[in-house]
């Protein structure tokens, strides 16, 4: 089964081979990598095999609406054009895509605006469920509920397009290059453990100073997970690419991305059974291919 508020709106890169179901802001990802678990499925209930997931009987905030929360700004390819509403985006497409699961169309659903640290603080919620690149963990767990995952991150190697390391393709390509990445991360441990340099990866405090040294090009590349990659390179340090990201199973646990709940809703059963059904059909495959894969390219550097 399948997954810095700036981390939270990264544009994202697609996995290899495609989203999972099961279980970061990302994570907001780098700094959860202590906390991660791989789904809140044992959090509130063991599945709504027991439970009535009819539409009548579902546990919503307004009677007969679903209302969805996320974040302002909505960023690609999350969403497009800051407005969830209109189905494009991939989580936009993943939430209209549960919702008629659950049986509601899409004049039956409404969103709402809710900040990253609202959405996870603990209380009742004034949304169903909120979908905003949110990556599960056991402290968070302790507040609110999460859904199984429906987006799982990996690693990426960010460089200057114009420079050397934005030519490797291989694993042999980067070894030669100095890297960087932040203290205490799977970024680091990625180095380390698969890439395997010649020299010695540079460490740093945080990203914030990872970045600072990528953009001094005192280092040739930085490793980062997806989403924040394809948000340094687009959107931070001008003239940098996604070099190439790497496969889900190059060995670095990545984050995985839940919906979140107010803890003990019901609910997060019923959509945890439609998640599962869109796993099965096929159909959550094809909004990734069509949102992540079709839109954001990046090549795939092979471990083997």
């Amino acid at each position: 089964m399948w997954v810095g508020t700036q981390l939270r709106r990264a544009t994202v890169l697609l996995l290899a081979g495609g989203l999972v179901v099961s279980a970061a802001a990302c994570g907001k990802s780098e700094d959860d990598d202590s906390g991660k678990s791989s789904g809140s499925g044992d959090s509130s209930g063991t599945g709504s095999g027991a439970k009535n997931c009819g539409k009548g009987s579902l546990n919503l905030v307004n009677d007969g609406v679903l209302t969805i929360g996320t974040d302002s700004p909505a960023y690609p390819p999350w969403f497009q054009d800051d407005e969830p509403t209109n189905g494009k985006g991939f989580e936009s497409a993943v939430a209209y895509a549960v919702a008629d699961e659950l049986g509601f169309d899409k004049t039956e659903v409404t969103w709402t605006k809710v900040g990253f640290d609202s959405a996870i603080a603990p209380g009742d919620k004034d949304f169903d469920f909120d979908i905003n690149q949110v990556s599960i963990s056991k402290d968070r767990e302790k507040a609110v509920d999460f859904s199984d995952g429906y987006y799982a991150t990996n690693q990426a190697v960010v460089g200057y397009a114009n420079s050397k390391a934005a030519k490797a393709k291989t694993l042999k390509d980067l070894q030669g290059l100095k890297l960087g990445a932040q203290v205490s991360t799977t970024s680091l441990d990625f180095i380390n453990d698969v890439i395997k340099p010649t020299s010695q990866p540079l460490v740093y405090n945080d990203n914030n100073a990872a970045k600072a040294a990528l953009n001094a090009k005192q280092i040739d590349g930085i490793i980062l997970d997806l989403p924040t990659a394809f948000f340094v390179s687009s959107s931070e340090i001008p003239g940098t690419k996604v070099i190439g990201q790497f496969p889900a199973s190059a060995g670095a646990k990545g984050d995985e991305f839940g919906m979140v709940f107010t803890k003990g809703n019901s609910l997060r059963d019923c959509v945890n059974e439609a998640l599962g059904r869109l796993q099965d059909s096929g159909k959550l495959d094809d909004i990734e291919k069509q949102w992540l894969s079709d839109v954001v390219k990046a090549p795939v550097i092979p471990v083997d």
